[in-house]
């Protein structure tokens, strides 16, 4: 697609964990921007569980059909914030919203600084994130009268 079609956002130096936040990207890339907020909305309640594929070193497992699982609840407000500003950048441009899907999500690893105060001696954790969304035409489905 082109670049009329795409929509980007970019979130810098975010306080939030970056291996959380490559496993919950690897879990919503490619996926619709509303089936991701739903599930990103899921994981905020603790009704649903991020599977930890890479990271799961001492991770307990969970219900359902995943084995280990996390709830990083601050991860998912971040990414929940970048997707909302990723649909109005595509609102902005014209694109139909309700036919984003998650072209590209990617993590790198900020500066980490030190902490101030008691806890000194300690990195803070940084993240960045761009998000890239794409508008695709819906097809209609196969057996359907044109």
């Amino acid at each position: 697609m082109s670049e009329e079609h795409i929509a980007k956002v970019n979130g810098k130096d975010l306080p939030i964990s970056t291996k959380n936040s490559i496993e919950v990207c690897n879990f919503i890339r490619n996926k619709t921007v509303a089936d991701s907020k739903r599930i990103l909305q899921g994981v905020l309640e603790e009704k649903r569980a991020i599977p930890a594929k890479r990271f799961n070193k001492d991770r307990g497992h969970k219900r359902g059909r995943i084995a280990a699982g996390i709830y990083p609840k601050n991860v998912c407000r971040q990414i929940m914030m970048l997707l909302e500003s990723a649909e109005a950048n595509a609102q902005n441009k014209g694109l139909n919203v309700d036919n984003l899907i998650i072209k590209s999500i990617t993590v790198n690893k900020a500066s980490a600084p030190w902490r101030y105060g008691r806890f000194r001696r300690r990195k803070t954790k940084r993240t960045h994130i761009s998000v890239v969304v794409e508008e695709v035409e819906k097809k209609p489905k196969e057996g359907a009268k044109k």
